[in-house]
Order: structure tokens, then C-alpha cells, then sequence
């Protein structure tokens, strides 16, 4: 294989919505080629494909029995990602490079069309405190977390367990989530707070 052809490879692990713009001859070769990294991959894990997906080979995608990850069509996950079911993704949806998500056992949900930025993380679990007990000896809780549709959220978000975030709200980079976010808000911080609307002030989009 050419060098030229390697790079170009690597160029669409790291940033795969490019995939949806190459040209005839490019997109002739990188369908074959993602046809091979998707089948591998099903052969090996629980994981469901829809149409024209683009998993980078970099992508770390773990689904035991009863832990299925599910990816709608068209949507992307990049490289050095780490997936770990039940995880369901919507049509579109794009996973950038290294985000983390772990679903738990609850699992993780994301709508239509949402992107997701660089180092993300969401964890759909949670361990016990209590002094009387070592941290590693702790019980796991899981409630799950649940992202809507056209939901922008931004590089190095963190989601913590039993969140719901609605349509078309807006994640702030560096936010960490620690409680439900409202359809069509803007919200930023540690802990993140609402700091506008994508539409009228009263919330209503």
C-alpha cells in the first residue's frame, strides 16, 4: 500500500467526517476497507452496525453478551476511543477521538445527530463511599445516562451517571455534568450551570 494511502487512513481515523467527503476514487477504496474493520469487529464483539458507518480501526469498542453497542447509520466514531456497552448511538452521531464512554449496566443513550468532542467522558456508574469500607470494595450503582437529539457537546466534558441531557442543549468545553440539562440550553462549568438558550431566554426552542 502506498504511503499516501496509509496517511489518508490515518487522517480519517482521527477526523472521520471526512469520510462523507472523499471523492469517488478515495471513497471506492476506504468502503472496503471499512467493510473489513466493521466485520472484524462484529465477528468479535457484540456490537450492531446500521448503513454507512465509519469505525476507526483505532476505535476500542468492548461489548460482552448483554452489553451490545448499537450504532445508527452514518455515524463515526474516531480513533482511540474507548466504547463500553450497553450503549446505544442514534443516526449521525459523532464520536471524536479519544472520548471515553462506559455504560454500566444501566447503559448510554445518545439521539440524532449529536456531536461529541475530543476526551469526553461519561460514566454510567457510580461506587459507594462509605468510610467503614475500602473504595474497591465499595457496591456500583448505575442509572444510566441519556443524551438527546443535536446535542453539541464540547472537548473534555465530563458526564457523570444518572444525567439527562435534552434536545439540542449545548455542553461548554471542560463542563462537568452532575445534573439534568434542559432541552436547547448553553451550559459551562465545574459544576456545569445553564449560561443561556439556543433560543428565547424562557428556554422554549
Amino acid at each position: 500500500m502506498d504511503q499516501y494511502r496509509i496517511q489518508h487512513k490515518r487522517r480519517l481515523s482521527y477526523m472521520p467526517w471526512l469520510y462523507y467527503s472523499l471523492k469517488a476514487k478515495h471513497r471506492e477504496w476506504a468502503s472496503l476497507w471499512q467493510r473489513e474493520v466493521q466485520k472484524s469487529l462484529t465477528e468479535l464483539e457484540t456490537v450492531e452496525l446500521g448503513e454507512d458507518c465509519f469505525i476507526a480501526p483505532e476505535a476500542n469498542l468492548f461489548a460482552e453478551p448483554g452489553r451490545t453497542i448499537v450504532i445508527g447509520d452514518r455515524s463515526q466514531i474516531a480513533a482511540n476511543s474507548f466504547l463500553h456497552g450497553p450503549i446505544k448511538l442514534g443516526t449521525a452521531v459523532s464520536i471524536n477521538q479519544s472520548v471515553t464512554m462506559d455504560g454500566g449496566r444501566a447503559g448510554i443513550r445518545i439521539g440524532d445527530n449529536t456531536r461529541i468532542a475530543a476526551q469526553t467522558c461519561m460514566f454510567a456508574f457510580n461506587h459507594g463511599m462509605e468510610v467503614d469500607r475500602l473504595i474497591q470494595e465499595q457496591p456500583v450503582s448505575s442509572r444510566g445516562i441519556e443524551i438527546g437529539s443535536d446535542v453539541w457537546i464540547g472537548a473534555n466534558v465530563c458526564i457523570v451517571d444518572g444525567v439527562s441531557i435534552g434536545d439540542k442543549a449545548i455542553i461548554g468545553m471542560g463542563s462537568v455534568v452532575t445534573k439534568n440539562v434542559p432541552a436547547g440550553a448553553k451550559v459551562a462549568g465545574n459544576p456545569a450551570a445553564i449560561i443561556g438558550y439556543r433560543g428565547p431566554q424562557d428556554g422554549h426552542i
